[in-house]
């Protein structure tokens, strides 16, 4: 970590601190409340930035999640993937996973304050970035911490006369510091099921899921896909004396969790569309001229 340099934000309310590192990737790798941390860092920042090992709050890409094919369709252009060039990553399957901008260097800092950050990244100016994903738009992250909540807005805003699709995500990584994971307990909203298959690609199934309250994790494992998530619809991770509440305020109609047995964690993702949309349609774009802004946000009490 000492080759990239580290932005702390401080909730001027608390004690709260959040970290971000913008040259490799804009990922947040600390939320943390003295001596408490509430992300699971993983395997660190050297493995996301050089094998693309997720950790801390990272962006999923231009897809979130993963695809079924290295091949996608729009508007009658069809892109063609290359594993292993311009971010391009695949999991054990083959399936293209989590976008290509895992630990990218390109981000610019354009204002900071004490308990705000705001990064740019000019995704049209990147041939390699266009190869994947060829839609020329500068893709702008605004972070702030205040009142123990630490809130993420992300704006799309389309350089040339072709809309942009929203398929994009985050994948934040979840732990109560200092409870056993098999006590914490999980509240979630009404949303609608998207059973996946074993190679975590959604089935085409549908069905209801109805709110559920203070479900103790106990040895129960997710890896779940969800859509018709309302405009901020609130996730509740609560174990011991600790809340976190993750708010999807706008433009995330979509979530993935994500529990392993054998991690002490939870990710509770929001997405502007369900995993492999980008191949299988159904997903919003952002207009020349109008730009698009989706917005999620952690408390911690």
């Amino acid at each position: 970590m000492a080759d990239f340099e580290t932005v702390t934000l401080r909730d001027p309310s608390s004690a709260l601190t959040a970290s971000f590192v913008p040259s490799a990737g804009m990922v947040g790798t600390s939320l943390a409340d003295g001596g408490d941390e509430f992300l699971s860092q993983r395997r660190g920042l050297t493995a996301y930035v050089n094998d693309g090992k997720t950790m801390g709050i990272p962006i999923l890409y231009p897809w979130a999640n993963r695809l079924s094919a290295n091949t996608y369709e729009v508007d009658g252009t069809i892109v063609s993937l290359t594993p292993g060039t311009g971010g391009v990553r695949t999991d054990e399957h083959g399936a293209p996973i989590h976008g290509v901008l895992a630990g990218y260097p390109g981000w610019r800092v354009s204002a900071q304050t004490e308990n705000s950050l705001t990064a740019v990244l000019d995704y049209g100016g990147d041939p390699q970035l266009l190869a994947a994903f060829p839609f020329p738009h500068l893709l702008t992250q605004h972070v702030t911490l205040d009142d123990r909540t630490l809130t993420i807005e992300t704006t799309v805003a389309p350089t040339t006369s072709a809309p942009v699709p929203l398929c994009f995500g985050y994948h934040p990584y979840l732990r109560i510091p200092g409870v056993a994971r098999e006590e914490w307990a999980l509240s979630t909203p009404t949303l609608r099921h998207l059973p996946v298959d074993d190679n975590g690609i959604p089935t085409g199934a549908q069905a209801p899921w109805p709110a559920r309250t203070e479900q103790q994790l106990k040895i129960t494992a997710y890896d779940d896909g969800f859509d018709r998530v309302p405009a901020g619809a609130v996730f509740t991770l609560t174990g011991g004396d600790h809340r976190i509440d993750v708010t999807f305020e706008s433009g995330y109609p979509a979530a993935q969790l994500f529990a392993p047995t054998n991690d002490d964690l939870i990710a509770i993702e929001p997405m502007a569309a369900p995993t492999d949309a980008l191949r299988r349609g159904g997903y919003r774009k952002a207009a020349p001229g109008k730009p698009e802004t989706a917005r999620f946000s952690i408390t911690v009490r």
